[in-house]
């Protein structure tokens, strides 16, 4: 690398060029330090716990399975259930001394607006801590197939 000349008919102007050779060396001392360290992170240290008797566990509460199909139709932990029922149940639930949980579990064909009617006849009842249920993708296909489009030559219901 050279810092001049023999050239003096060339202007004496400062160089402009950043010296790489002292980044890439500082990389590399980096690079075979956390090599080296790496594999001495994952052992896990030994170690003897103390054992103190607690008291048990809080109780977990209640939860309550409400599955709506691709028609609408409800079913309270599986048995078929009306609207009007349902909100009597909810009523119900909601006054007990620990508000049991609702696990919604809904179709995706299902319209929104039975699924806004549950939700609000729920938070009307007092049953505040409502879960979505809902299926893990089939192995092999990552987030970008979820949310792509689907192709032209589908075509949707």
């Amino acid at each position: 690398m050279a810092f001049g000349g023999f050239d003096k008919e060339r202007s004496a102007a400062p160089m402009a060029d950043i010296n790489m050779t002292p980044l890439i060396d500082v990389m590399l001392v980096l690079l075979v330090i956390f090599i080296i360290t790496a594999p001495l992170l994952t052992h896990a240290i030994r170690l003897d716990l103390p054992k103190v008797a607690s008291g048990p566990a809080p109780q977990t509460p209640q939860t309550v399975t409400l599955s709506i199909d691709d028609a609408g139709r409800l079913y309270w932990d599986g048995q078929p259930l009306a609207l009007d029922a349902l909100r009597a149940r909810l009523q119900q639930a909601g006054k007990a001394a620990q508000p049991p949980e609702l696990h919604l579990r809904a179709s995706r064909a299902t319209r929104y607006d039975v699924i806004a009617q549950v939700m609000s006849a729920a938070q009307q009842a007092g049953l505040d801590r409502i879960g979505f249920v809902t299926e893990p993708p089939p192995p092999g296909t990552g987030a970008a197939a979820q949310s792509a489009p689907p192709s032209p030559a589908v075509k949707q219901p």
